[in-house]
């Protein structure tokens, strides 16, 4: 098989059958579905029940025995090397295999279900061998030594260029092309840095940072860490864009000067690719809410929760998983881990109330917490307690009004501690973290310009907003009006749209300037999410005359800028990261 076939499919004709499954994936870590690498494949079109399946296990398992894959399984992830998950859309199927085998991996996994299906019902699927060979064909580099796609060893090849062992100061990287003997390896040069992996719906970004800037007081300077606006060496950015996935894992493990690592591991990445590191010392969830369903069969909370939680694979002995409390999804799922992964991580749980039940009893049994109690963040491990400071005096609490901002503080200090960085040095960080924009660009900047205050943001779901909306009713004060920006990607279901459009309409805006996210189309029309956002905000009772159209993120802002008036607040999600420069700059001189 060739696992280009599905990636370019070619026009339905009369004679021609449609593929059944969608483009193979490699996983090349801790994923959705087992704690190693392997690779997923999309059925597309198709019916699926528990024959089938079985059908397709048996083969893949026999393909998997054949290629000597089993016997590399390690203790308690035999049963897991092969995994389906039924979803609205079909199934996901994922077979287990060795890092250096991937690419064969995502061949007998389409091997396994087009002969499953061949041999369940051959009338219908009588044409299919010669049509997947007529799509590798297609894709083949050199005709004339094209093999039609029948499972056989093959050369493994990996979806990257260059072997790394250990990481940053301790690391070192291997053409695969040119791979040393083991005897020529400086193996007592190699070794970890302090590494923490970070998901979760919202607030990835900022605690990101705040572990990264606890990491650099501690003395491990340069950090190095990615999230969704790049790869940064401490101050400096190596590389801009989206970097929350495994092309952002592997640069920064790569810093040669980086003596600690902090990576945004976002849903996408765990979903298409698994992550891309071996080994971590903590691994932290935010939280989980509803957002991006219907991708990569992903459709419910408890779903994208599972994804979430595969950075628990990637800990290394010992690693601590650290996880938000007041989220239900991950209580609720934090005691199948021990199943899922053959062992349960030590955990620390955060929560806004120190003293929530859950955390109570964790401590009880001498693990670590962090939560408010009496207006100071308090972080408890060891059965030692440690005070982090008041938390209306930490920046980024915006006076103690952006509580998830105050739940992304409590991940942080618990992440940070696991890596072995002293409580004073997190308090002392938490104590000034969010007074420049520098600190964490992009998210609750606070600008203020001829008596309009304005709080620039990423918020970017109904959770996001509500949380982004409560700073902005604080800061207003009852005085003056509320202003604010909504819109959204195209890679949103319309029921998401629904959603962000019902909590704007929750805080009774003066005006909401409808936008077009233009550099996120992802597939819509122009235009089309506008409408249907505007549409939503009518239906949820928001006057016709509060309402404003602008196409583009930098219109819209200067649309409300153009309303505002002084003592007006505005709240400004700005998504694109071409837009937000531009904002910056438009109310640079105006920072708070």
């Amino acid at each position: 098989m060739s696992a280009a076939c599905a990636s370019h499919p070619r026009p339905k004709t009369d004679d021609a059958i449609v593929l059944p499954f969608e483009a193979s994936r490699r996983l090349t870590g801790a994923n959705l579905f087992f704690a190693g690498t392997g690779a997923q494949l999309e059925t597309t079109g198709i019916a699926v029940n528990d024959t089938l399946l079985d059908a397709w296990r048996v083969r893949a398992a026999r393909a998997r025995a054949h290629l000597g894959w089993d016997r590399a399984d390690t203790a308690g992830v035999a049963q897991r090397a092969l995994a389906a998950r039924v979803h609205a859309g079909g199934a996901s199927l994922a077979l287990a295999a060795p890092i250096d085998a991937l690419f064969t991996a995502t061949e007998v996994n389409e091997w396994a279900l087009c002969a499953a299906l061949a041999a369940l019902d051959a009338a219908r699927w009588q044409g299919l061998e010669a049509e997947l060979a007529a799509e590798a064909l297609e894709d083949a580099g050199d005709v004339a030594s094209f093999i039609p796609p029948v499972l056989e060893e093959r050369a493994a090849l990996l979806d990257d260029e260059v072997l790394t062992l250990g990481a940053g100061t301790g690391g070192e990287d291997f053409a695969l092309t040119a791979l040393p003997e083991v005897a020529e390896v400086s193996w007592r040069k190699l070794r970890d840095i302090p590494l923490a992996l970070v998901t979760g719906s919202n607030g990835k970004t900022t605690t990101v940072r705040l572990i990264a800037a606890c990491a650099e007081a501690r003395g491990w300077r340069p950090a190095a860490y990615c999230c969704t606006d790049g790869v940064f060496l401490g101050a400096q950015a190596l590389a801009s864009g989206d970097y929350s996935g495994p092309a952002g894992a592997r640069r920064v493990v790569r810093e040669r000067s980086a003596r600690a690592a902090i990576i945004e591991t976002a849903r996408g990445g765990i979903l298409r690719r698994g992550i891309a590191v071996a080994r971590a010392q903590v691994a932290l969830v935010t939280n989980v809410s509803a957002d991006h369903f219907g991708e990569y069969g992903i459709d419910d909370l408890s779903g994208l929760a599972d994804a979430k939680l595969s950075v628990a694979g990637a800990l290394s002995e010992g690693g601590m998983l650290v996880l938000n409390a007041d989220d239900a999804e991950l209580v609720s799922r934090a005691p199948a881990l021990a199943l899922r992964f053959g062992v349960s991580p030590p955990l620390a749980w955060f929560a806004l109330d120190a003293d929530l039940p859950a955390l109570c009893a964790h401590r009880s049994h001498g693990g670590a917490t962090c939560g408010v109690r009496a207006g100071h963040l308090v972080l408890e491990q060891e059965r030692a307690r440690h005070d982090l400071g008041e938390v209306a005096a930490m920046p980024l609490t915006v006076s103690g009004s952006a509580t998830y901002n105050i739940s992304n503080l409590a991940g942080a200090a618990l992440g940070a501690a696991a890596l072995g960085i002293p409580p004073a040095i997190i308090a002392a960080v938490f104590a000034g973290f969010g007074t420049s924009i520098a600190d964490n660009f992009g998210r609750l900047m606070r600008f203020e310009r001829e008596g309009v205050r304005m709080l620039v943001d990423y918020a970017h779901n109904p959770e996001g907003l509500r949380g982004l909306l409560k700073v902005a009713e604080h800061v207003r004060g009852r005085r003056g009006r509320l202003g604010l920006l909504l819109g959204h990607a195209g890679n949103r279901q319309d029921a998401e749209l629904e959603a962000l459009a019902a909590v704007a309409a929750e805080f009774h805006p003066s005006l909401i300037v409808v936008k077009e996210n233009e550099a996120h189309l992802r597939g819509r029309p122009a235009g089309e999410v506008p409408r249907l956002i505007h549409a939503a905000l009518l239906r949820a009772g928001m006057p016709q005359s509060a309402l404003q159209l602008r196409m583009s993120e930098l219109e819209a802002v200067r649309a409300a800028l153009a309303w505002a008036q002084p003592g007006d607040v505005l709240a400004l999600p700005v998504h694109s990261a071409a837009a937000r420069s531009a904002v910056v700059a438009l109310l640079s001189g105006s920072a708070r």
